[in-house]
């Protein structure tokens, strides 16, 4: 009787820890795990931090070693891109013209950076952060210092150009909203970040956006559309990424923002699956799916795909979680708030130290603690509780955030 074969579209931090968590439930059988980049499984927040910056290895930001998957028996095939996938014969084509069959199929293929529709966008020096090779061209690139221009005020964007404040180069952003991140966080979040940005010596061109790039084959310089001129050695453009779904698109897949995956992370075809960046998952606390772009979902989404394929019972409910280290302020997020009526802050902001809580209804729907540790637990368990809080509690330091819990909400 032949073996069977689970396949894994893409070695990233998903695929490669869906492939160790098939190995970990006991299934000794083929796993093959498929990589269109040349490099072996990596993360990706060191690619905007300390690897970016040359303060930690190369060694740090792969997710197993070396020799891992040969002793795990997951045949790990790098360059190895996939060309298109045959839904009824389960089977997959790789660039080289093999085909390879399988029994069941994750697709863990991420997303790709958004690029940017101006004239200019491909000369050279005009940058995008997404990959290992991105990251060490960046690096050397950080190396010979001068000026840089980042375009796009998000996670990524912020993100460089605080490491490349950091290694001594002269750095403008430029994004077309008021506040970095105001959509996401409102107002009062965006503003502290704008503060720490320029009390490091950013320059912020917000409410501009790039209306071309310049240079003779090479980029010198980026006019705005408020008519700015900024010269500079090269940009690195960050406006948000898109799910890489044409893969699943050409296969039939249902797609919409990403590959559509129940709770248990099975697509519209029930031997085929999508975690990470690409999923769009239906989620049972939020009753509605979604699709997230963080390091946590990648890190827990794969294992529980893998064990979806094993036939276990498998429910996807971790609440989305995100962190950030941007000079001296780190943070950390979590839940899931497209609206909200309240921000109730624990702390002062100008300490630099404090919870922010996202009230809708009084019922925490998100928090964010900065520069304020193991607090994170208790913040999730306010969001699952759903219940009214008492909004003066919540903004004492001097109530424990668990006593929040079951406690009447009257007075807030």
């Amino acid at each position: 009787m032949s073996k069977r074969t689970f396949v894994v579209i893409g070695a990233s931090l998903t695929g490669a820890k869906a492939a160790e968590t098939l190995r970990a439930e006991g299934f000794d059988e083929r796993v093959v795990l498929l990589g269109a980049e040349p490099e072996r499984p990596y993360e990706r927040p060191p690619l905007s931090k300390d690897y970016l910056r040359g303060e930690s290895p190369r060694e740090n930001a792969y997710v197993h070693e070396e020799g891992f998957y040969a002793e795990h028996e997951i045949e790990l095939q790098t360059d190895t891109a996939v060309t298109a996938i045959d839904l009824g014969r389960s089977r997959v084509t790789l660039a080289d013209g093999r085909e390879l069959a399988y029994d069941r199929l994750l697709l863990a293929t991420g997303a790709q950076p958004r690029r940017i529709p101006v004239a200019g966008a491909e000369l050279d020096g005009v940058c995008y952060l997404r990959t290992l090779a991105d990251c060490d061209a960046l690096r050397e690139r950080l190396a010979r210092s001068g000026r840089v221009v980042v375009v796009g005020a998000g996670w990524i964007g912020s993100e460089f150009a605080a490491s490349a404040r950091q290694s001594g180069l002269e750095v403008t952003v430029i994004d077309p909203v008021a506040l970095p991140n105001e959509r996401i966080f409102g107002p009062e979040i965006g503003e502290f970040y704008r503060d720490a940005h320029a009390q490091h010596g950013v320059e912020l061109l917000l409410g501009e956006g790039v209306q071309s790039f310049e240079g003779d084959g090479t980029l010198a310089r980026v006019r705005t559309s408020g008519g700015r001129v900024i010269d500079c050695d090269f940009a690195v453009v960050g406006v948000g990424a898109a799910p890489r779904v044409q893969l699943a698109q050409d296969a039939g897949l249902e797609t919409e923002d990403g590959i559509l995956v129940n709770e248990k992370l099975q697509s519209s075809v029930p031997n085929v699956f999508a975690a990470g960046d690409v999923a769009r998952a239906w989620h049972p606390f939020y009753g509605q799916r979604i699709r997230v772009e963080h390091w946590s979902n990648a890190l827990n989404q794969g294992p529980a795909a893998a064990r979806a394929m094993l036939g276990e019972p498998v429910s996807y409910e971790h609440i989305p979680y995100f962190f950030s280290d941007q000079y001296e302020v780190g943070m950390e997020y979590s839940g899931h708030a497209p609206a909200w009526d309240d921000v109730v802050f624990r702390g002062e902001r100008e300490s630099g130290e404090f919870i922010a809580f996202w009230l809708l209804d009084r019922r925490v729907v998100a928090g964010m603690n900065v520069n304020v540790w193991d607090v994170n637990e208790d913040v999730q368990a306010l969001i699952r509780a759903r219940q009214p809080v008492n909004a003066a509690a919540l903004a004492d330091p001097g109530t424990p955030l668990p006593s929040l819990l079951g406690a009447p909400a009257t007075g807030g």
